[in-house]
């Protein structure tokens, strides 16, 4: 405000009346008449002014005119309007600056972490390709050595140097055949020596699978898994040899059974591995064979989704509904089909909501119970050499 009313005084300064005691010539007569006008004219500006300042007791009057107050102001205004503006644009170009900043340091700090993930996957690369070539050198120089040509050669070979034999994975090679595959071996169920052909515990393998999969086996051998059609067949068709059967059950409730076949092959592939089974004895029935001819599984080809060999030509009726593929009708699995039958125990649900929560769907119709079929909640298909001629 100082600078304000030193522009004040300024304007105000040629209006103001001379000293007094001061003499005036000749010369100077001219500039006091012009002073003495604008007095008079400053007098009469002031006397309207006035009127707008009349009070309630008496008169104020304006010192200043009020226009130059108003201008006064405007500018004092508008000069704060500037320094304003101006602030604001130096703190918005001070705050893009900031972000700016920010953002290029996150693009560095990302660019920095791209590049040390792009050298990791190459480490990984490189670390798998060569513990790659080192399996392929060790196991073309060092071939892996079987164990034996079946769990029961195996328990049969061990059986004199080693007390307790364990169950585990173990390297089998059949005779006649030209490689070898590593197998499951109970080796502390009746006995021992028993190979593990199939096996459904959690239902965290999915039996959905195509004619291709059940040839050659799949899943976890310590877990669910389905050793193959092909390593069956080298097993079972080794000369002269028996294999015997056993198909181990145990309910939802915890109630356990069997079904055991004293003889079991399977023919080659040329004939879909087609199942021969012995005499039965268990507790579990003779779901293989069911109670009518037409449900009799034994001899029957194996079938899948993509390979139907099921008997149903053109179509079965089974619960007055007509089927095509009973590998379909049990959810895509694969099995000795014969119209269907009263045992699948590859069998899965088609909905885990609708079946309780089951992770299964296993059927050997012949286990009754209050003359329904038993839930079965697991089961385990293995087996063993029976007996050699000499």
């Amino acid at each position: 405000m100082n600078k304000m009313w030193i522009t004040i005084l300024l304007l105000l300064a040629p209006h103001l009346p001379p000293a007094a005691n001061t003499s005036v010539d000749k010369g100077d007569s001219t500039t006091l008449t012009q002073s003495k006008i604008l007095n008079q004219e400053f007098a009469e500006a002031t006397g309207r002014d006035q009127k707008h300042f009349e009070g309630g007791n008496g008169r104020e009057t304006c010192s200043i005119p009020c226009d130059i107050t108003a201008k006064l102001l405007r500018d004092e205004k508008h000069s704060f309007c500037g320094h304003l503006q101006q602030s604001l644009m130096t703190f918005g170009r001070s705050t893009r600056k900031l972000v700016r900043d920010v953002m290029e340091e996150q693009q560095r700090a990302l660019d920095f972490l791209t590049s040390q993930v792009t050298e990791l996957m190459t480490k990984v690369q490189a670390l798998s390709s060569e513990v790659q070539r080192n399996n392929i050198e060790m196991y073309s120089v060092k071939p892996v050595q079987s164990h034996g040509r079946d769990c029961s050669d195996i328990k049969d070979n061990l059986i004199s140097v080693v007390p307790k034999i364990p169950s585990g994975i173990y390297i089998v090679h059949p005779e006649n055949t030209d490689s070898s595959f590593e197998v499951f071996c109970e080796m502390d169920y009746m006995g021992g020596g028993w190979t593990v052909m199939q096996k459904r515990m959690d239902g965290l393998t999915n039996f959905r699978r195509p004619w291709a999969d059940y040839v050659d086996g799949f899943g976890h051998l310590p877990g669910e898994h389905w050793l193959g059609l092909r390593k069956v067949f080298h097993i079972v068709n080794q000369k002269e040899t028996r294999f015997q059967l056993h198909i181990a059950l145990v309910s939802h409730d915890e109630t356990t059974s069997y079904a055991s076949y004293d003889d079991f092959r399977l023919d080659n592939e040329t004939l879909f591995y087609s199942i021969h089974l012995g005499r039965y004895a268990g507790s579990a029935g003779d779901a293989f064979r069911g109670y009518e001819q037409e449900q009799n599984q034994d001899t029957a080809p194996f079938s899948a989704s993509d390979v139907d060999n099921d008997g149903c030509i053109p179509f079965c009726s089974i619960n007055n509904q007509t089927v095509e593929s009973c590998s379909m009708l049990h959810n895509q699995t694969g099995w000795w089909f014969n119209q269907c039958g009263l045992a699948n125990l590859n069998g899965s649900p088609e909905d885990p909501e609708q079946n309780k929560g089951e992770s299964t769907h296993i059927l050997w119709n012949t286990w009754t119970q209050n003359g329904l079929p038993h839930s079965i909640k697991s089961v385990t298909m293995k087996i063993r050499r029976i007996t050699t001629n000499n």
